[in-house]
């Protein structure tokens, strides 16, 4: 009987390593990965599995032992010494590497993989350098698009594009630092802190960003700066620039210190924007002092930016004048969080359907201990421990990461990957780095943030230990050098970025388009595409609404709204004829050219 008639499940990830053991029964060296002593002992038991690679092994063994039981009896060490080589003898999957198919193979050589073993230890990985000379980047994302292009957010102000071929494009993808206001000092988290591209990007070419400010209009009150959210829509002429004028904000937060803001922006796979917030490290004063300010500290807060509502911004008000009651809030996902760095969204859906959030956070409002949180919705995370043992770090605030879910690492796959102030770390084990002399590169400096391709490989961002060194932001990528680089099972085709060619777009002219395609008119316009000029109160005698509220008036008349009547002009009703005829081609002229443009 075969062993795969015996051991089946349906989770994907299990089933996919059984169907690569099966190709070991059908190898010209099955008699070997099959043959072992305890067979000899025991003739008519057929061993269930072949002799594994000890990386092999544990990796089949974490992925498959919740969901074969029956197989999984013993511990990782001692399965792994049962069914993994003892000698020099073949093992699976390393005996397919034993003849290489030309240069194409997705296969290293043997002597290459024990040059290879004798430089890295068993659990070392590579941090390949990508790009030097960033500006405090603080975060690394992709659009989702098939472009494969990585998106690069400079602390001041600034996205940049790296391409496919990991070549920087010299204009930037957006730059707002005019807008912008960010701290060199340490601690200061002002500036620019997310980018999130719409789960729809391809086709409504949506895009979402948070940031700190300070404008004219939130002068008022004892704030410090205004934590703001907007949506951009990329530009019709080139995929590799934002139009700034499509700009519409979402929301707007006062905060009254520079610490714990939090921002960042990440979408669900059920569509949905997450924003999380940190505490602000507000303290009971300020909470009686601004009436309202506690209400979303610390919260996840979660927005449907799909609704077809052509609402305006929501306000928190924090005892500010601006805050318009009208709006309605965004809903709480989950609050008690303290000082959030990143989160992420496991790309792999549990067997009950959720997709895990993994955020990193500190312990408390004033401690520099940190935790791991699994959010969850209607959660209070306020005396939550961590998910993973951190007594590694040295109580050191960690930086978040992903769950690494992609190709070129067998090893890596499953394992949540983070960083602090002392290193990498997978799981609850340190990450170990191999030194520049077989790896190439070596990751130096502090850890800033980290980053996932379209492919779901992981990159890091790190600087220089010195904050006056304002270009020395590096981009890493983590690699396996067990494995090729680019192992031809995990190439995808590159598809080149389109540009936005929706209806909406091309004819939306005074509104901004929803992500389902309507065309939300700004105040003083309406219409199905805006173009329509809405005056209030209503152009009277005859008048016509060229602008938002500003009537031209036919001969006789004047005032705002053309009430006011000018008796006794020569020939007045042929006057009237006349610019009656001209306010109608007029009026046809400026359609005519707003649709042209």
């Amino acid at each position: 009987i075969s062993a795969f008639t015996i051991f089946s499940t349906n989770n994907t990830e299990c089933g996919r390593l059984l169907e690569e053991i099966k190709c070991a029964r059908c190898s010209p060296n099955a008699q070997v990965l099959f043959h072992s002593s305890d067979t000899d002992k025991m003739p008519h038991r057929e061993p269930d599995l072949p002799r594994l690679c000890q990386d092999f092994c544990r990796e089949f063994y974490y992925t498959c032992r919740g969901h074969i039981p029956e197989l999984f009896q013993a511990d990782v060490d001692e399965f792994c010494q049962y069914y993994g080589r003892r000698d020099a003898s073949p093992c699976f999957p390393d005996f397919q590497r034993r003849h290489p198919h030309g240069p194409d193979s997705n296969y290293l050589g043997d002597e290459k993989i024990d040059e290879i073993s004798r430089k890295h230890k068993h659990n070392c990985y590579c941090a390949q350098e990508v790009l030097s000379g960033l500006r405090q980047p603080v975060a690394v994302v992709h659009c989702g698009d098939g472009s494969q292009r990585l998106f690069i957010l400079e602390r001041e102000g600034i996205v940049r594009i790296l391409n496919h071929d990991l070549e920087l494009i010299k204009e930037p993808f957006l730059d707002i630092h005019k807008l912008v206001q960010s701290g060199l000092k340490v601690g200061d988290e002002r500036g620019l802190l997310s980018l999130a591209f719409h789960p729809n990007y391809k086709k409504n070419g949506k895009l979402y960003v948070s940031y700190t400010t300070n404008q004219e209009r939130w002068a008022i009150g004892p704030h410090d700066h205004i934590l703001r959210v907007v949506e951009y829509t990329v530009s019709r002429k080139t995929p590799n620039q934002v139009d700034t004028r499509t700009v519409r904000v979402l929301m707007e937060v006062a905060e009254l210190h520079r610490k714990h803001l939090g921002g960042q922006l990440l979408f669900s796979p059920d569509g949905l924007l997450h924003i999380i917030l940190g505490d602000g490290m507000i303290t009971l004063d300020d909470m009686e002092e601004m009436d309202g300010l506690s209400d979303f500290t610390g919260s996840v807060l979660r927005v449907d930016v799909d609704t077809d509502c052509c609402t305006s911004p929501y306000f928190i008000p924090r005892n500010n004048p601006y805050f318009n009651s009208t709006n309605q809030p965004p809903e709480i996902f989950a609050h008690g969080l303290h000082d959030p760095g990143r989160c992420a969204v496991d790309r792999l859906q549990t067997d009950n359907g959720s997709f895990p959030i993994l955020c990193t956070d500190a312990s408390g409002k004033n401690t520099s201990a940190g935790r791991i949180l699994e959010i969850s919705m209607g959660k209070d995370y306020e005396n939550e421990p961590s998910v993973y043992d951190l007594q590694s770090s040295g109580g050191a605030l960690p930086v978040g990461g992903f769950i690494y879910r992609g190709c070129q690492s067998r090893r890596l796959y499953g394992s949540y990957v983070f960083g602090d102030k002392n290193g990498l770390h997978f799981k609850e084990k340190p990450l170990c780095l191999g030194p520049a002399g077989s790896c190439g590169s070596m990751l130096v400096g502090y850890i800033l943030g980290f980053g996932e391709d379209e492919l779901g490989e992981v990159y890091i961002l790190a600087s220089s230990k010195s904050m006056a060194q304002s270009h020395s932001g590096k981009l890493y990528k983590l690699v396996d050098p067990k494995r090729p680089r680019a192992p031809k099972e995990c190439q995808r085709q590159v598809e080149p970025p389109e540009l936005l060619m929706s209806a909406c777009s091309r004819h939306c002219k005074n509104g901004h388009c929803t992500p389902t395609g309507k065309c939300c008119c700004s105040p003083g316009w309406e219409g199905p595409l805006c173009r329509v000029a809405k005056c209030e109160p209503v152009c009277r005698n005859g008048g016509v609404c060229m602008e938002p509220n500003k009537c031209l008036c036919k001969s006789g008349y004047s005032g705002a709204q053309c009430e006011k009547s000018e008796r006794g002009m020569p020939n007045d009703q042929e006057k009237d004829g006349i610019l009656d005829h001209i306010i109608d081609m007029t009026s046809y002229l400026l359609d005519l050219t707003s649709y042209i443009v």
